[in-house]
């Protein structure tokens, strides 16, 4: 019993552990299960929500790369401009500050030092001893002879003696150091060993002035033995022991300016500077520089650093969010392409960088760089709207770091407002030559306009402004190459790139004209017809232009199954069934886009062809459908283009202009009236269909492109004047009018 009991009470604890085991097995499997669909749901929050989080992320690089190149000083919280007015209430000095000098006035303080420097030579007392020990050397060797008594020798050792220490007492300057002093009468500093003594310049003793003093204290020729020895030994060993220090001249002068004081007078505190509505000029402009640059110093501390990088940021930020909600309400389909906005940022940055750069190492050159390439780039690639509004954005930006911001400001402005009012066509060389010319001369206009209001006359114009404007405007031609890099970079497309696709020699478009000349030909037509409705309406018209060309050539893998294009009379659609034959039409849109990428068309050029019919019904073979099968409902999705809609106002046109020109060749006997009617009947259609929800066009232009489509068609089945038959003259052996023949029925010439 007591084994029993035993047994048993062991199998239960093994029962339990394994149950335990088994549920915690269990439940971390359920735990793993959990985390799975937890990360699971995180992964998918963050692929729907991948767009926005990439413009988050673009957001926060481009705010803090464009505050990163803002010089972090502090800015003074007065604007003024010289010869204007105070705007202000009256200033008093804040604290105590020394009034600074100008820069003129410190550039004239150093010319006067580097003028009246005094010129510092060396006088070298080796040189006398070396020279005193070489003559004492050369006579030694003298012997007396008949021609030479020891009483000579001794007196020719003494004149020689004489001549040397007389040459170096004055001083015997070198050849390369006499042309440092222009005037023979200044004063100059002689340095010997370690003392300096002032001598007059011309105290000094040149080649020619030693020889004379030799031949001189020689006696009168002609010389004697005597003499002509020692004429030959002094004018062998004696040489120049004086000679210029430049680098110890410089270093006085360098001394001398970096004792300049910056400063003349000081303002103390509470001192009164300047009244409201006095004008700003003269000791009160320095004054107030003054306390500009020192008050823009006091706030550059590490204390206030993070706070003026806090400042730039929110300012900054702004401006971008500025964009990004501009962007939102009225260019959503950019905003809703992630690469479009990368490159418009991208842009804004570039810019600022450029301009940063050159403000930072010679703000001279402020206005050689061209801004506006930034709205000649944007209108190329977008519209002048948003170009404009990105080059204000920027030019804003800018004024925080530039030097006299509301002038930088107010000329920029204007030259983008020219810039987006000028710069269109850019295919046409001529255009972007005058447009730039005009750029410049605003530019040009404006400066002579700030200036004449700073001095008050004409005569302080700096000239050298106008040159650089003039460089603005020669850089401003890099914007084509920009246009170029870009469209490689980022697949965008450009007016040039249109006009290039839009060439009927294009590889693509002659394969359309050998497989399918009749959908060519349709294609030419609507694209003329396209064109003329967005110059109706404001549109880009080179662009819908283009996609009209390209938006049926998905029909060149099946030509025969379009009516354009059956010049035989067969149509295979007789041998298939009205599904089947709804497919290979609605197939051509499918086609023609994998046949676009495959030929590396642009996007906006394949915008063309998936929205061209939109969600349209293939009506002819769906209505078939149902005369077959009576019975049966039919699934109409089957006979219904995928889509998308229309997304813009070139799309829409390509839609209207592509159905009304297909359409009017059905009519057999083309008349204004029939040509009316067919033509509001397709648009109504379309407009019952919501085909036009999203493309952003107004029924004012609907309507617009209806009236150039009517007048267009119109031209085309324009009729025309009824020839009557000809009738051959067996007589005259050549055609001759029936009508003639009969009025001249009773005529001589009667045939």
């Amino acid at each position: 019993m007591c084994y029993d009991q035993t047994k048993l009470t062991i199998l239960n604890q093994i029962c339990q552990e394994t149950i335990l085991s088994i549920f915690d097995v269990h439940f971390f499997k359920l735990s793993l299960c959990s985390q799975d669909k937890y990360m699971s749901k995180t992964v998918n929050k963050l692929y729907k929500h991948n767009a926005t989080i990439y413009k988050v992320i673009l957001f926060l690089i481009t705010a803090v790369a464009i505050v990163y190149l803002f010089p972090k000083g502090g800015q003074f919280k007065y604007e003024f401009t010289k010869g204007k007015p105070w705007q202000y209430d009256n200033l008093y000095a804040p604290f105590d500050f020394a009034i600074d000098k100008s820069e003129e006035e410190i550039t004239e303080e150093i010319k006067n030092i580097e003028v009246a420097a005094k010129l510092y030579f060396e006088f070298n007392k080796e040189i006398v001893a070396e020279v005193k020990d070489a003559y004492l050397l050369r006579t030694s060797f003298l012997q007396e002879n008949d021609s030479l008594g020891k009483n000579d020798l001794e007196s020719a050792i003494l004149i020689g003696n004489s001549i040397i220490e007389s040459v170096y007492n004055n001083g015997f300057i070198e050849a390369t150091s006499q042309g440092i002093v222009s005037d023979k009468n200044s004063i100059i500093t002689l340095k010997v060993d370690n003392q300096v003594q002032d001598i007059i310049y011309n105290n000094l003793l040149s080649s020619k002035d030693v020889f004379e003093l030799i031949k001189k204290s020689l006696g009168e020729q002609p010389y004697n033995y005597s003499q002509n020895i020692n004429l030959s030994i002094l004018s062998e060993i004696i040489k120049p022991n004086v000679s210029y220090d430049n680098e110890f001249t410089q270093k006085v002068i360098e001394e001398s300016i970096n004792e300049i004081s910056l400063s003349r007078g000081k303002v103390s505190y509470g001192e009164l500077i300047i009244l409201k509505g006095d004008i700003v000029e003269g000791k009160k402009m320095d004054i107030l520089y003054s306390l500009k640059g020192q008050s823009e110093s006091k706030l550059w501390t590490n204390a206030n650093y993070y706070w003026i990088v806090l400042g730039y940021t929110i300012l900054v930020s702004l401006a971008l969010l500025m964009l990004l909600l501009f962007l939102h309400k009225y260019r959503k389909e950019i905003f809703d392409n992630n690469t479009k906005v990368t490159f418009i940022f991208f842009n804004v940055s570039f810019m600022i960088l450029i301009q940063t750069l050159v403000i930072k190492y010679n703000s001279d050159y402020l206005y050689v760089v061209p801004l506006s390439i930034l709205p000649i780039i944007l209108k190329a690639f977008f519209d002048a709207r948003l170009g404009l509004f990105t080059h204000v954005l920027t030019v804003l930006l800018l004024g925080f770091i530039v030097p006299d911001s509301f002038e930088f400001i107010y000329l920029h402005i204007i030259a983008g407002i020219v810039t987006i009012l000028t710069v269109s066509e850019l295919h046409k060389r001529a255009n972007l030559f005058i447009s730039i010319g005009q750029i410049t001369l605003i530019y040009m206009i404006t400066y002579l306009a700030f200036s004449i209001i700073k001095e008050g006359n004409a005569s302080q114009i700096n000239w050298e402004y106008l040159m650089m404007f003039g460089a603005n405007g020669l850089l401003s031609f890099l914007s084509l190459f920009f246009i170029y890099a870009y469209e490689k970079i980022f697949g965008l497309v450009s007016d040039v790139t249109l006009l290039e696709l839009s060439s009927t020699n294009t590889k693509l478009l002659k394969e359309l004209n050998e497989k399918a000349p009749g959908t060519f030909q349709h294609s030419m037509q609507v694209a003329n017809l396209a064109e003329a409705a967005a110059n109706e309406i404001g549109a880009n018209s080179m662009l819908v232009r283009t996609g009209a060309l390209y938006h049926d050539i998905g029909k060149i893998l099946n030509p025969m199954y379009f009516i354009e294009n059956q010049s035989t009379g067969v149509n295979p659609h007789n041998d298939l069934s009205p599904s089947d034959s709804a497919k290979i039409i609605t197939d051509h849109v499918i086609k023609g886009i994998e046949l676009a990428k495959q030929y590396s068309l642009p996007d906006r050029i394949i915008d063309f062809i998936r929205t061209h019919h939109g969600t349209s019904l293939v009506y002819y073979f769906y209505v078939k459908e149902q005369e077959q099968s009576p019975e049966e409902e039919v699934d109409i999705k089957k006979f219904q283009y995928k889509g998308p809609i229309p997304f813009s106002r070139e799309t829409a046109i390509l839609m209207i202009c592509d159905a009304a020109e297909a359409a009017s060749k059905s009519l057999q006997q083309p008349s204004a009236q029939s040509i009316d009617d067919l033509i509001n009947k397709i648009v109504e259609k379309q407009k019952l269909d919501n085909q036009f929800i999203n493309s952003d066009i107004t029924f004012s232009e609907i309507e617009k492109i209806k009236k150039v489509i009517k007048r267009k068609l119109m031209n085309i089945y324009h009729v025309r004047v009824e020839y009557p038959d000809l009738f051959y003259c067996k007589k005259h052996k050549k055609p001759c009018n029936i009508v003639i023949r009969m009025l001249h029925l009773h005529s001589q010439f009667l045939c």
